[in-house]
């Protein structure tokens, strides 16, 4: 089974592109729920996401219940500045559902206040209000494909020119 990203309402191209591209390199599913802040054929979309847009599994959805509908049981965990816990500390299942909000506003808090115990968060200092949210989503995935010891993944490179052994 795969892990899965969920976008509520994205506003900026360039950042649903990066996430795209990190889906891709992931074997992640990509969820959109409307309204979107762009076209799916936008061209800062597609840079973003260079040429792997094509190769990423996504899913569009009206709105939240038709997401909630369509995905019946669905683990989800909550990305947000107002979580109670600290996305380190869950234990991700190799399914579930990592969401975020879109850039301006996040989450609606309606969702959250009903899902406290999976709202997230990424621990920042002073008074930053938020990462870019291509980050956030890289840092959260990365740390629920750790915890799934990155089933199906390559986990050695190797180099172009030159060999690691000579």
């Amino acid at each position: 089974m795969a892990l899965n990203i969920v976008l509520h309402e994205p506003e900026i191209p360039a950042n649903t592109g990066n996430i795209g591209r990190t889906c891709a390199a992931t074997g992640t599913r990509l969820h959109l729920i409307e309204p979107l802040g762009f076209s799916l054929s936008e061209k800062q979309l597609k840079r973003a996401g260079m040429d792997y847009w094509k190769e990423i599994d996504v899913a569009v959805y009206v709105n939240w219940a038709e997401f909630l509908e369509k995905n019946p049981g669905a683990k989800i965990y909550f990305a947000t500045t107002k979580g109670r816990h600290v996305y380190s500390e869950v234990s991700y299942e190799p399914d579930c559902f990592l969401m975020f909000g879109k850039e301006s506003a996040g989450i609606p808090e309606e969702i959250l206040k009903a899902n406290p115990d999976t709202c997230v968060r990424i621990p920042m200092i002073g008074e930053t209000r938020s990462l870019n949210l291509s980050n956030a989503a890289a840092v959260l995935l990365y740390e629920a494909l750790r915890q799934n010891g990155f089933a199906g993944m390559k986990r050695e490179g190797q180099l172009h020119r030159l060999n690691w052994d000579d």
